[in-house]
């Protein structure tokens, strides 16, 4: 499963072709050009703190801005994800709602949770914000430095190591994928939060786990927790020396944590256009480039189209991930 990664077009391309098509749209540019008239609200389905969250308020105050009205968070955690998904899906299509989505809400909270309201297929994509690499870790516990060593591991000591995931999340998905992938047999752990993850995974209780280099880089870096492998296409800037899951013998293991911004159902193209132009001018400012650094976080830049794209290939990956976890609700 490969993350297909947004068009090449150019920044500069991307907004002279939105603002020639504005230029011609009649009564639609008419209305782009009213908006936006008063804040704007980024619905956000995680609570405050979380790696989601951090991005959602970087985005904010980018495009905030750059429109030159307040974008503010609304954090809305609940269900999986899926209660954002809904309020967001049940408001007017003004511009003026706006939901961070990512894997969670668009395609695994709609396949483990029944009745979300919701077709996450009629969102409108506006822009894509930006890909954080995962890391596949362990506790200074078990025996295992790479991923061929827990592998190895694994098969001779079947059900013996744990590996510790937040319920749900996109980390449970990686873990089903890659016992599944690698036919390997240790006990995926649950909890309700990757904050639990990682206590227990420092303290010993657990052996492995997988999470987004923007929370673990501290935690290598001190040595508490020992790196094993990273499921991207090469070996990140950041961690050099930890080998990518296809030099570890697990080809095609490849996922990251993307998010993006999609409106609701029937949201007018020319405000899209303007935001997604908003969005990527702020992505590729300094400012914003340097806090996306500091989060080991890459801009995605393109159009509503290249997002579009994008979602149609990766969206069926983590459907067929959350079908196999074998995660659920009532």
């Amino acid at each position: 499963m490969r993350i297909t990664r947004p068009g090449s077009l150019s920044l500069a391309r991307i907004i002279l072709l939105a603002a020639f098509g504005l230029a011609f749209g009649g009564q639609n540019a008419l209305a782009e050009d009213a908006f936006p008239a008063r804040p704007i609200r980024m619905i956000v389905p995680f609570p405050p703190g979380g790696p989601t969250d951090v991005m959602g308020r970087l985005i904010s105050q980018s495009l905030s801005e750059k429109l030159g009205q307040q974008v503010y968070v609304e954090n809305r955690p609940g269900a999986g994800s899926t209660l954002a998904g809904k309020i967001a899906a049940k408001s007017d299509p003004d511009g003026y709602t706006l939901l961070l989505a990512s894997a969670a809400t668009l395609a695994i909270g709609p396949t483990l949770y029944r009745d979300v309201e919701y077709d996450p297929k009629r969102f409108v994509p506006v822009a894509m914000v930006a890909d954080v690499p995962y890391v596949m870790v362990a506790s200074p516990k078990p025996p295992v430095t790479s991923v061929p060593g827990l592998i190895a591991y694994a098969n001779a000591h079947p059900g013996k190591l744990n590996f510790g995931v937040p319920n749900g999340a996109p980390p449970h998905m990686l873990a089903a994928w890659f016992k599944n992938l690698t036919k390997t047999d240790f006990v995926i752990v649950t909890y309700r939060g990757g904050a639990n993850v990682l206590t227990d995974l420092m303290g010993g209780q657990i052996d492995l786990a997988v999470e987004t280099c923007s929370i673990l880089l501290p935690h290598l870096r001190d040595g508490s927790l020992r790196p094993l492998g990273t499921p991207s296409p090469k070996r990140l800037s950041e961690l050099p020396d930890v080998p990518t899951m296809a030099e570890s013998g697990v080809p095609g293991f490849i996922a990251s944590s993307w998010t993006g911004i999609v409106a609701p159902p029937g949201t007018p193209a020319p405000i899209v256009d303007k935001i997604n132009i908003a969005v990527n001018t702020g992505l590729a400012s300094p400012a914003t480039q340097a806090q996306l650094k500091t989060l080991g976080a890459e801009a995605m830049f393109g159009t509503p189209a290249d997002y579009t794209s994008f979602l149609a290939a990766e969206l069926p990956k983590w459907t067929a991930m959350a079908k196999m976890s074998g995660a659920g609700s009532d």
